[in-house]
């Protein structure tokens, strides 16, 4: 520690503005802020400590550890016993008032089942730990493909010229043999021949919520996030049910045994009545696009949800929804004023299977009693 009179020796011999320029005084902080402090591996190798302590790291880690505190807290708010209000019944049952205190909306991109995160996705929807989801084409087929083939791990620099003459498609650098589209097909197909036969003599009207659910019951593969949505009643959504492989299928079977309709109306209605009916909700939403924005648009129905939590890579420089920060949807009404949303800039293989470690499967016992009492 230098003197008084040494700083003052020093500082006559600095110019002024040098001085100023470097050691303005500082102001006063807000009381209670986090300390910035990481994990001491001196306590040895606890995946545990080193996730409690993420909040306090900064950067994205103090993100990752702000998205398990608002899931901790969805979670909480789920289990939280509602009062029937009459006032708020509504003219279906679909419609009325949900028993749960926090619904769950659940939405990611294809890629998180073409990856291993499909595993997580599906322990969610086995234990019934969310109550809605949304996804796209890709993010439906894909679950059924690894129900009868496999997906393998390659590399991002493959060339494609060289797969497709062998007729291997990549996903960044996981690689599915095109004959995997082919064994789906053949079982997707006569499934779409009998919803055709019940939408003919039974008057069914389908939606893309409505094949899921079939679906996931045909697959019967315990092995199928689909499946366990199918046993659970979990209603899955996917608006752009025909950019992808089950597309494909729709088209050709559109040609051998025309006919089928599927009424994308219904589900608009649906899932915003998800929204509208919730007592409060909460969305997780993995990656962008279509998936992100169909959830938030629900929720604008209620003006906006009570928690969210976004994870993804994308920017908001260019004014893409992908992008965009929890606060643009704040503007819009999609979430509310005084929530408190948090986004995680991270490839989410990286950090939602950490995120669900210390939320949903922590509370895994409590959680499925409540399963199995219902």
């Amino acid at each position: 520690m230098i003197s008084v009179e040494e700083k003052k020796r020093m500082v006559a011999k600095i110019p002024a503005i040098v001085w100023q320029s470097t050691h303005a005084p500082s102001g006063e902080l807000p009381e209670g802020m986090t300390k910035i402090r990481g994990y001491d591996f001196n306590q040895g190798a606890d995946l545990q400590g080193v996730m409690k302590s993420s909040i306090s790291t900064g950067f994205q880690a103090s993100s990752v550890g702000q998205a398990i505190d608002t899931i901790n807290l969805m979670i909480e708010k789920r289990r939280e016993p509602v009062e029937k209000d009459e006032k708020k019944e509504a003219e279906t049952p679909e419609e009325h008032r949900n028993k749960l205190g926090c619904t769950i909306f659940l939405g990611y991109t294809s890629n998180m089942i073409s990856s291993g995160v499909r595993e997580t996705i599906r322990y969610l929807a086995q234990h019934k730990m969310v109550d809605v989801i949304v996804t796209i084409a890709g993010g439906i087929e894909e679950d059924f493909i690894k129900c009868f083939a496999d997906t393998f791990l390659g590399d991002f620099s493959l060339a494609g010229k060289d797969l497709r003459q062998k007729g291997i498609n990549r996903i960044g650098n996981m690689l599915i043999p095109n004959d995997n589209y082919d064994i789906f097909g053949n079982w997707m197909i006569p499934i779409l021949d009998q919803m055709l036969e019940e939408q003919k003599t039974q008057g069914t009207i389908w939606t893309p919520s409505k094949m899921i659910h079939r679906f996931g019951k045909e697959i019967n593969n315990p092995d199928s996030v689909y499946y366990w949505a199918y046993k659970n009643n979990i209603p899955v959504f996917c608006p752009a049910l025909t950019d992808g492989e089950m597309g494909d299928m729709l088209y050709f079977h559109s040609y051998t045994n025309p006919g089928l309709v599927v009424d994308i109306a219904q589900d608009v209605r649906r899932i915003n009545n998800q929204a509208v009916y919730a007592n409060s909700t909460g969305l997780i939403i993995l990656g962008g696009g279509l998936v992100k924005h169909h959830i938030c648009n629900a929720n604008l129905m209620r003006n906006g949800a009570n928690h969210a939590v976004f994870v993804n890579t994308g920017q908001e420089f260019d004014g893409s929804d992908s992008g965009a920060r929890p606060d643009e949807a704040i503007s819009w009404g999609k979430i509310r004023i005084d929530a408190k949303p948090v986004k995680v800039y991270a490839d989410a293989t990286l950090v939602f299977p950490l995120i669900v470690a210390e939320t949903f499967a922590l509370h895994a016992d409590k959680l499925t009693a409540e399963e199995k009492t219902e």
